[in-house]
């Protein structure tokens, strides 16, 4: 009886740990998405201080806040989530723009204060470029849910490789190693959520094929590795 409860109860547990990943896992993006929003500000902040840009005060911000939208408005044209993704892209930095820095204050002050000196003028420089930051982050964010069709087709790619090096393996009598396989499952999610952590945090403007199609390629890859890895016999 406890040999037939055993391998009920670790299913369950495995429903259970699927179930509650998926719960978890726009939790997990909204964090994500406020994490990089504040390393952002941080880098942004401690460049100015420290001079690293060419642009003084928040004009690095500025040009980068706008060199994102410009991949936005050429380079994102169509999309399978949405039919007017440019649209759709300024209705939500404008939304968030509206919440975050018009109804509070912000941004009138820091209007009211252009000119400003001392304290002050370096008080608003610093909120600008915050806002400016913001706004590039909040562009990002919006180019990875219009190319999260890319993710989805690389994990379905490289769960089908998968599952055809599987079989060859069954039937070919292959070898199994759980270590390829235990390892190369625990890097899916991390590198799904790193790539969109260090790509939403990088503190210059980076055209978003450059960084997310080798995201992609690896995510696909490591589910590819997983699946084929994955015990011949259930």
């Amino acid at each position: 009886m406890a040999r037939d409860e055993a391998p009920a109860q670790r299913a369950e547990k495995k429903r259970g740990g699927l179930v509650g990943t998926l719960f978890k896992l726009p939790f997990t993006l909204m964090w994500i998405v406020i994490i990089s929003i504040f390393c952002s500000v941080l880098i942004e902040w401690v460049g100015i201080y420290f001079d690293w840009f060419s642009q003084t005060g928040s004009d690095h911000a500025h040009q980068t806040m706008l060199s994102e939208m410009g991949y936005l408005d050429s380079q994102f044209t169509q999309s399978l989530l949405v039919s007017s993704p440019v649209e759709f892209a300024t209705m939500i930095v404008d939304t968030c723009y509206e919440w975050l820095f018009a109804k509070s204050g912000i941004a009138g002050w820091v209007e009211q204060g252009a000119g400003a000196v001392g304290w002050a003028g370096t008080l608003k420089t610093y909120l600008q470029a915050a806002m400016f930051v913001t706004l590039m982050t909040l562009t990002r964010c919006v180019i990875l849910v219009l190319t999260s069709p890319l993710f989805i087709l690389a994990a379905i790619v490289g769960f089908t490789d998968g599952l055809v090096s599987r079989d060859l393996r069954r039937f070919g009598a292959g070898r199994e190693s759980a270590f390829i396989y235990h390892h190369a499952k625990r890097m899916v999610t991390p590198i799904f959520l790193t790539g969109w952590l260090i790509y939403l945090s990088l503190p210059f403007s980076i055209h978003p094929n450059l960084f997310l199609l080798p995201c992609a390629l690896l995510f696909g890859l490591m589910i590819a590795i997983a699946t084929a890895s994955f015990k011949k016999y259930l």
